[in-house]
């Protein structure tokens, strides 16, 4: 494996602001809860890393790549089913996101092939740009009459939190598991597909079946690098959309050739702030998409 291969990718993605239901709790009664956690004293609301992974193989199997699991919808419990025992060679998913069996008939049908694999992305939860404010909505939901089916025996009042928000998340990989020698082939075009996913992420959690709310990147802040730890806070946007973190990227800190910066932060950005960074070496990209294709080339590239 050549040291370019061996480049580590760090990245924060911004969304845009937008009202969210996504990704709920428990209902209280009547009442659609949000999941949240405390920072800083305030409460925030939160989008699993579970729930994003989920879309983005849906998104991947749009793009037709190999997969082997799929989501069933019209079970009466949550229910995915797979083609075949996992194969990091032949699976799109199964290579990207891993995969454990704990079936031991299954494990003793197909003895050589690997049980357990680790994600080759990583990724960690969406947080809020703003604290919950306690915001909720109301919707009746209507009584059933001479219909052929009936939810409830009376209407009812629904009662759900919302809050407008953007959310920050961050992923990492690492081009040596993306282009681990057995599947390097694959590996270079699932990943390529991979970041293109990120590019265009939707249909995440919750409320999506009825409401729209883009996880598709406003702003991107990406690090690529031979460490092994991405350097910078990787939840570095404050409230406004800033990045304060670029102020570090000059020689005696953070090297700024290593860094990738696009979307609405590199637009709206100071001209003399721009052509720093520029004169440290960092890419800017007016285009959040356009970054995560050219990085995704420049990662993927062996020399």
């Amino acid at each position: 494996m050549t040291q370019k291969s061996r480049k580590n990718l760090f990245a924060t993605v911004l969304t845009y602001a937008a009202p969210s239901s996504n990704y709920r709790g428990e209902s209280e009664e009547n009442r659609t809860v949000l999941q949240k956690i405390t920072k800083g004293g305030k409460e925030y609301t939160v989008i699993s890393p579970e729930s994003m992974r989920n879309a983005l193989r849906e998104i991947l199997a749009c793009y037709d790549l190999p997969m082997n699991r799929r989501r069933l919808h019209n079970e009466d419990q949550l229910a995915v089913e797979f083609k075949s025992f996992p194969s990091a060679s032949e699976y799109a998913d199964d290579f990207l996101m891993g995969f454990m069996v704990a079936d031991n008939d299954a494990i003793a049908k197909n003895k050589g092939k690997p049980a357990k694999r680790d994600s080759v992305l990583r990724m960690n939860m969406a947080v809020a740009l703003q604290p919950y404010r306690f915001d909720a909505t109301f919707h009746q939901s209507p009584l059933n009459v001479n219909s052929p089916w009936k939810n409830a025996s009376t209407s009812a009042l629904l009662h759900r939190e919302v809050a407008y928000t953007a959310y920050q998340y961050p992923f990492a990989l690492s081009m040596a598991d993306c282009l681990e020698e057995k599947t390097k082939e694959n590996g270079k075009k699932w990943t390529a597909a991979l970041l293109r996913a990120i590019g265009e992420l939707s249909n995440v959690a919750g409320g999506h079946a009825r409401a729209y709310f883009e996880m598709a990147p406003r702003s991107v802040v990406a690090r690529l690098t031979p460490h092994l730890v991405a350097g910078f806070d990787t939840y570095g946007f404050d409230e406004h959309g800033g990045f304060p973190e670029l102020s570090r990227l000059h020689k005696d800190d953070l090297p700024g050739s290593e860094f990738w910066v696009g979307g609405e932060i590199m637009r709206a950005m100071p001209k003399d702030e721009h052509d720093r960074l520029i004169k440290e070496g960092a890419h800017m990209f007016e285009n959040p998409q356009a970054l995560l294709h050219e990085l995704g080339a420049a990662a993927l590239e062996e020399r």
